[in-house]
């Protein structure tokens, strides 16, 4: 169910409620894309409702817990995440699917509760996309080090599998340069959540770019 909360001059805050929600030791960022090869009941039946009613689930990091649901283990996750909708899907075999999701808008968990087979779901209220804000000169480094990627991704055309990131490529957007670098540099977990959840795109590249700094990727 989705509603519309506003208020005297406050923009609408777009509330979702029993957003499935899938807990993993990943980050995603909006427009960014997640591999999952799904087996658990609780997730098949869960991706296969969402494919059916064209619906996003939530992607959230685990901060306890397991990926795989063990017995007598706690789960517990960020209490910001990303909304996911499927893009491609494939069912090699019974019980077994292979998805690949795009990340849209991130959200924050206002309630949640786990269902009895395993399922959590949340009642979520959305986070502002981020603003656009244009590469400014001492940062272009950090998107050109991304463009020179994207060229040597391009050019590898036979290796296996797909591109790890999606068309458009906006390379002089400081959210979307930051984005990419944090899903693609290897960085904990615990760090990438909190580099997701900031709000200012800009401050975000920053942090991106002196990481790329001290690993020697840019100068």
């Amino acid at each position: 169910m989705i509603a519309a909360a506003t208020g005297t001059d406050v923009p609408a805050t777009l509330t979702l409620q029993s957003l499935p929600l899938f807990p993993l030791s990943a980050v995603l960022y909006p427009e960014g894309l997640l591999s999952l090869r799904i087996f658990e009941v609780r997730y098949l039946d869960m991706i296969a409702k969402c494919r059916k009613a064209g619906a996003p689930f939530g992607v959230v990091a685990l901060t306890q817990g397991n990926e795989v649901r063990q017995p007598g283990s706690q789960e517990a996750f960020s209490a910001v995440g990303t909304l996911a909708s499927i893009h491609d899907f494939d069912n090699p075999q019974p019980g077994l699917m292979m998805v690949r999701a795009v990340g849209s808008q991130r959200f924050r968990i206002t309630s949640s509760e786990q269902l009895k087979h395993g399922l959590w779901v949340a009642d979520v209220e959305s986070i502002a996309p981020d603003m656009a804000v244009t590469i400014p000169d001492d940062l272009k480094p950090t998107a050109d080090a991304l463009q020179r990627l994207i060229e040597s991704l391009q050019l590898k055309a036979d290796a296996p599998g797909p591109m790890p990131l999606l068309p458009p490529f906006k390379l002089d957007d400081c959210g979307w340069v930051a984005n990419r670098w944090c899903e693609l540099l290897p960085l904990p977990v615990a760090l990438k959540q909190r580099l997701m959840e900031l709000d200012n795109p800009l401050v975000r590249t920053e942090l991106v770019s002196d990481v790329l700094t001290r690993t020697g990727i840019t100068t």
